[in-house]
Order: structure tokens, then sequence, then C-alpha cells
């Protein structure tokens, strides 16, 4: 007898939560905040796969309305690569922090500089070649220094000095 009790209660809590999931609150538009917007749709408001046209390889559930803030998805470390599409193959396609400074050869009476980049290849730069993010300034027998482009929206200032030493002494570390 008490484990038919005990059936029936369970069975009637199981039944109030099935009723409370399919039907949402009432919320009246008094007591909902005005400066509250909304950050998800239903996937029951969005068309259907057949009003689509038969696509059914989209995915059901949310989806994101950002009205004016910004995606959580996207790398704050990365702000300014957010829209920069695909990279540029070699040189061009490599960052200032992406380079390491290996060698320095004289050629023709001035310096060149040999770049390792992550993309283990080296490359051969002069004075004026420039990178995804600046342009190599000046070339000496110890030390290359870039003018890297600052793409900071908060940043006062917008260009650089970056100085990739060849050999690292105990006072550049």
């Amino acid at each position: 007898m008490r484990t038919l009790s005990l059936t029936l209660i369970a069975l009637g809590l199981i039944a109030t939560l099935a009723r409370a999931q399919a039907a949402p609150p009432a919320a009246s538009a008094a007591n909902t905040p005005a400066a509250t917007p909304a950050i998800v749709t239903p996937a029951a408001q969005a068309p259907s796969p057949a009003e689509k046209g038969d696509d059914a390889s989209e995915p059901q559930g949310f989806t994101y309305n950002p009205e004016g803030r910004r995606d959580p998805f996207i790398s704050l470390l990365r702000r300014g690569d957010a829209g920069s599409g695909p990279r540029v193959a070699g040189l061009g396609g490599l960052g200032t922090s992406e380079v390491s400074l290996r060698g320095i050869l004289t050629s023709e009476g001035a310096f060149v500089g040999i770049l390792h980049g992550i993309d283990s290849k080296n490359y051969i730069v002069r004075v004026g070649d420039k990178l995804s993010d600046g342009t190599i300034r000046t070339i000496t027998k110890d030390s290359l220094v870039i003018v890297q482009q600052v793409n900071d929206p908060l940043s006062l200032e917008k260009e650089r000095e970056v100085r990739k030493l060849l050999r690292q002494t105990e006072e550049a570390k």
C-alpha cells in the first residue's frame, strides 16, 4: 500500500513538471524590464526545414541575436583578426610576434636578415619588406627593427617599434 501511494505521488509530480515545461510561463509586459533585450529566439519561431527548401542540414535549437553586443565566442586576445579572412602565404602572412631573427648577413654593402616563421620556414628580408602587421625599418649587425601597426582601438599609439635581437643577452631576457 505504501509503495502504491509513493508511485502515485511520483507520477503526479512528473505530470506537473511535464505541464510546466509544455506551457511557457505567462509574463505580462508590465513585469518584463524594457532594458533587457531578448538574447535567444526559440527554434519554434524559426522557419521549418520544409519552408527553407528541404535543407535539413541546418542545426535546430537557438540562435544568437547580438543587438549591438560583441559576440561572446570571438576571442578578445585576437580582436583585430576577426574579419581579416584567410592568411597570405609567405612573409606577408606572418605577424611580428610570429617571427624570430636567426641571422644577419651583408649583401651588396647592406645588412640582410634571416627570419624564421611559425610555419617553420626561413625568409631573407631587407629594409622595407612588409609583414602582415608591420614593416622592417632597420637592420644592424646584431638586431632588426620592425615598425608594427597597432590594431587596438583602445590604444593611444597606432604603431610601435619591435626590436628582434640576434643573440639574447642576460639584460634583454
